[in-house]
């Protein structure tokens, strides 16, 4: 069973961000499954990895559309953004030194950060983003 279940109140009603935010909650969900199903170091490390890598990319998707269409809650966004990717590079750094297992408390984190994120600060740029042509 998966941690996080795509459904439409996570939609931000543009196919763009949709799929990006459908890949992030799969990578989650592989973290987790690599996690319960007892996987090795290795794997669950690239996966984190793989987890990190793209939730930056999806942020500068969403913060490069922010800027075009000139949203106002930008800046706001842009700080949750920055501050979810430091605790992010901090959980990679204390789970390689071995200071950090990884979690069900961990993973509650990461599930509970990005739908709330998807459905609270997301939905809030949905309309900016909609006016400006995407779909």
């Amino acid at each position: 069973m998966p941690l996080i279940t795509w459904n439409d109140e996570l939609s931000v009603k543009v196919k763009e961000i949709d799929d990006q935010h459908k890949k992030l909650i799969g990578l989650v969900n592989n973290l987790h499954d690599a996690m319960k199903g007892g996987q090795g170091k290795q794997v669950l490390e690239s996966t984190l990895q793989e987890l990190a890598s793209y939730t930056v990319y999806h942020f500068q998707t969403e913060e490069k559309y922010m800027q075009k269409f000139n949203y106002p809650g930008y800046l706001a966004h842009k700080m949750k953004h920055d501050a979810f990717v430091k605790k992010v590079s901090d959980f990679q750094k204390e789970y390689h030194t071995g200071r950090l297992g990884l979690s069900l408390d961990l993973m509650n984190f990461l599930k509970e950060w990005v739908t709330t994120h998807i459905m609270d600060t997301d939905h809030q740029y949905s309309e900016t983003f909609i006016k400006g042509g995407l779909r």
